[in-house]
């Protein structure tokens, strides 16, 4: 099966990166939110980035202004703005990246399975729910995965391609197909915890913050003992503050919940505590560290 028709539901954050990146990569594809703002702002957004990687290919020489003036154009044409969900009928892939609540996700996979043409397959751009749960509701488990890509999502070359025991074959090739379509390096994996990557970066920020909460060592030491003796491009703790602590805490109380007895997922104090008194990280100014803007302290 060749995905050439896609549907992406949510113009967000990551949603607005995943049409743009299906454009680049070819496809067809009907941005879809509900809330027509946030539809608007994703689709500038888009224009945004499709108009600064014109400006770079200019500056590199590696198109003329006029042809990358025509790519941007091209590339746009294949994005049509959509608040109707009627309008992914005849998506041959449909990936939601909507608000991280698993009913709520369930509830849209229930009516995209109800929708979308019998052949068309269904994703999740989830980073931590079962894709299985999903899968189930939508009611076509043999034609559903888990396509979690990265933010930011033009940039970050990893897609985790996840496959239930339900998955056809044919679908899971077809899904993996689409990440290189987008020009991203897809990984498989089976329906566990986290995926991949989840699964081994949280349980190591919450390591990095009990070793702080204890008084092992202090965060500027935590942090450049990984960068400087892993090679890592920042240390856990800084990594903590740019994910936000609000979404670090989400995603264990999540696993906590759904496998008590897995050592590797607890809840540090301190990040409950930051949580509650509303320090989330750099977003908010202050996490485990003081922000001003991209300056930490």
């Amino acid at each position: 099966m060749k995905i050439e028709k896609v549907g992406v539901v949510g113009c967000g954050l990551m949603g607005h990166g995943i049409v743009q990146i299906a454009a680049q990569g070819g496809h067809e594809v009907i941005a879809l939110d509900l809330d027509s703002g946030a539809l608007d702002k994703g689709i500038a957004r888009i224009e945004k980035s499709l108009a600064k990687l014109a400006s770079k290919a200019v500056e590199k020489g590696r198109q003329s202004e006029e042809e990358a003036q025509a790519w941007v154009r091209d590339v746009r044409a294949r994005i049509t703005p959509s608040t109707d969900i009627e309008s992914l009928r005849d998506r041959d892939l449909v990936v939601e990246a909507i608000v991280e609540n698993l009913e709520i996700k369930k509830k849209l996979f229930a009516e995209l399975g109800e929708k979308v043409q019998a052949e068309g397959i269904l994703a999740s751009n989830t980073s931590s729910f079962p894709i299985g749960e999903m899968a189930e509701a939508s009611g076509r488990p043999s034609r559903f995965v888990g396509l979690h890509f990265f933010n930011p999502v033009q940039l970050m070359r990893l897609v985790e391609v996840v496959r239930t025991e339900a998955t056809d074959e044919d679908v899971f090739a077809a899904a993996r197909a689409f990440g290189e379509a987008c020009g991203k390096t897809p990984v498989a994996c089976k329906d566990t915890p986290g995926f991949i990557v989840n699964r081994l970066l949280v349980p190591y920020m919450v390591e990095a913050i009990e070793m702080l909460d204890r008084g092992d060592a202090s965060k500027e030491d935590i942090d450049t003992a990984m960068q400087l003796g892993c090679g890592y491009p920042m240390g856990p703790l800084t990594l903590t503050d740019y994910v936000g602590l609000d979404t670090t805490l989400f995603i264990l109380e999540g696993w906590t919940e759904r496998y008590p007895d897995e050592p590797a997922f607890r809840v540090p104090a301190s990040l409950r505590q930051k949580v509650n008194e509303g320090k989330l990280g750099r977003k908010t100014g202050e996490g485990y560290y003081s922000w001003q803007g991209d300056k930490k302290s």
